[in-house]
């Protein structure tokens, strides 16, 4: 078994991790579970990262200056009526699996959400058959709320997701 990695900081993201998230999306087993396409540029990853206001908050994952994972907590600034919403999505470089990486980026993305962003919603989209992100998302109190069928192409085939959701508080 693979170790957890005792010293983990998580930051904002900044315009110069745009190369370390390109080579975090050129790993087949992190673009598996995602929706990226493979060969984006690291000046197509700046272009991205510079264009997201304030209803997102880019968080990468850092060991030893090196930058290992990112999530992006996306939140519904511009809907009156959804505002008590945001959505994440993650990635972590495929080395790195399982040994603590998204777990410090759901802690802080949950602490951010909760105690900060005052939000009582959180939910993302994961393909059914990525059963280490269903643990960990579960680990965190997400519940399955559906199921999308042929919701993405991925490797040669259309995929189901599941929709979850946590809700604070229940």
């Amino acid at each position: 078994m693979t170790q957890p990695i005792a010293d983990i900081t998580i930051r904002r993201a900044t315009l110069d991790d745009a190369e370390a998230l390109q080579r975090i999306f050129d790993q087949p087993r992190a673009l598996w579970g995602t929706l990226q396409v493979p060969y984006a540029s690291a000046e197509q990853r700046r272009k991205r990262l510079a264009e997201l206001d304030n209803s997102a908050y880019p968080l990468v994952a850092v060991v030893a200056g090196e930058v290992i994972g990112q999530l992006t907590l996306h939140i519904n600034a511009r809907s009156p009526r959804r505002s008590h919403s945001g959505s994440l999505g993650m990635a972590v470089r495929d080395d790195y699996h399982g040994r603590g990486v998204g777990t410090a980026l759901m802690v802080a993305c949950l602490d951010l959400a909760d105690n900060w962003l005052n939000l009582h919603r959180v939910d993302l989209d994961v393909y059914v058959d990525n059963e280490p992100a269903l643990r960990l998302y579960k680990k965190f109190g997400f519940v399955i709320e559906g199921r999308l069928v042929d919701y993405a192409f991925r490797d040669g085939e259309y995929v189901d997701v599941y929709i979850m959701a946590r809700l604070r508080g229940k």
